[in-house]
């Protein structure tokens, strides 16, 4: 592969979105969003109206995933916890953790 093919195929994938995990019964998207390192990855999520989101705690400390308009909560998670939202809602919504106000995301829904 030459040089400027390589680069070509590197930035596509760089460019490309994440993938969702798995489909629901349902045929809706699951998307991951992994609570680590006191952040959200990814940080901001978009995703179709009826698909959800699978927040999973991997820190030792406990988190939540707390909508600002309070649309959604995760409840406290545990390390190694996950809870799972439906977005049934277009918009963009950006959540918190309860406990480390530092740690911010947004889901933009269409």
């Amino acid at each position: 592969m030459t040089n400027p093919t390589r680069r070509a195929v590197l930035a596509g994938l760089a460019a490309a979105p994440l993938l969702p995990m798995t489909a629901s019964a349902g045929g809706h998207l699951k998307y991951p969003v992994d609570m680590a390192a006191m952040a959200f990855a990814p940080q901001i999520l978009n995703m179709t109206k009826g698909d959800y989101v699978v927040f999973s705690n991997s820190d030792r400390a406990q988190h939540t995933a707390t909508a600002r308009d309070g649309s959604f909560d995760t409840g406290r998670l545990k390390q190694g916890q996950s809870a799972e939202i439906r977005m049934t809602q277009a918009g963009s919504f950006d959540y918190v953790c309860e406990f480390h106000p530092s740690m911010v995301g947004r889901i933009v829904v269409s």
